[in-house]
Formats: C-alpha cells, sequence, structure tokens
C-alpha cells in the first residue's frame, strides 16, 4: 500500500500511538513496528503526516495483541481492503456485542476470529 488511511476519517475518536510510543510501550525496537506496518501484518494509519496504530492493537501487558494479526491477515487473505478492515474493527456490532477490536482482548476473540474467517472466503 502506498497511503495510509486517514486517521481522521477511519478512526475520528480512537487512542493513536506513533510508532516510537508503542514501540516502547512494547519493549520492542521500533524497527519490529516499522516492519510489521510496512509488510502490512498490522495496519497504521496517517495522523498529521505521523505513522499511528491504534492504542487498542495493544493488550494489558503492553504486547501486540496476537488476535490483530490474525485478523488482519485473515481478512487480507480474504480480498479486504485496509480501510474495509479498520471499519469492521472498529464499528459496533450488537450481535457479539461491542466492536470486533474491543472483543479480541476477551472471551469473543476466537468468535470475531470465526466470523472473520467465514466473511473473508
Amino acid at each position: 500500500m502506498t497511503a495510509f488511511p486517514d486517521a481522521n476519517k477511519y478512526l475520528p475518536d480512537e487512542p493513536l500511538l506513533d510508532l516510537p510510543t508503542a514501540a516502547e510501550a512494547m519493549n520492542a525496537p521500533v524497527t519490529r513496528l516499522i516492519t510489521m506496518v510496512n509488510n502490512g501484518t498490522i495496519i497504521a494509519v496517517k495522523d498529521g503526516g505521523v505513522k499511528k496504530i491504534p492504542a487498542r492493537y495493544l493488550a494489558d501487558n503492553g504486547e501486540m495483541n496476537k488476535f490483530i494479526v490474525g485478523l488482519t491477515a485473515l481478512l487480507k487473505d480474504g480480498g479486504w481492503e485496509e480501510t474495509e478492515i479498520l471499519d469492521y474493527m472498529f464499528t459496533n456490532d450488537p450481535s457479539l456485542p461491542g466492536r470486533p477490536i474491543d472483543c479480541l482482548h476477551g472471551h469473543l476473540a476466537r468468535e470475531v476470529m470465526r466470523r472473520a474467517q467465514a466473511m473473508g472466503f
């Protein structure tokens, strides 16, 4: 992808972390996050010209939530665009209940993954 989705359009109210801040929270080198963004493992947005990721990508322990990586891969493999994936993850789904991104941090993570697999193919 040559352009990053606009944070103000796709995640206007979502807390975002620039890559150095996220890497520090993860206790990882910033190059790890840059690689994840550049190879499409996670989706970054542009906010004021700066690449950022949603704070919800990180688990409570500061590590990258493994389900974020898995969900992104599942949907990309199913032909979804990055903006569609962001919309899906950050839009409320009353049948879960809640936003898929929030459910990936709890007992509904596997249900979100199951649904994504069904939607992707």
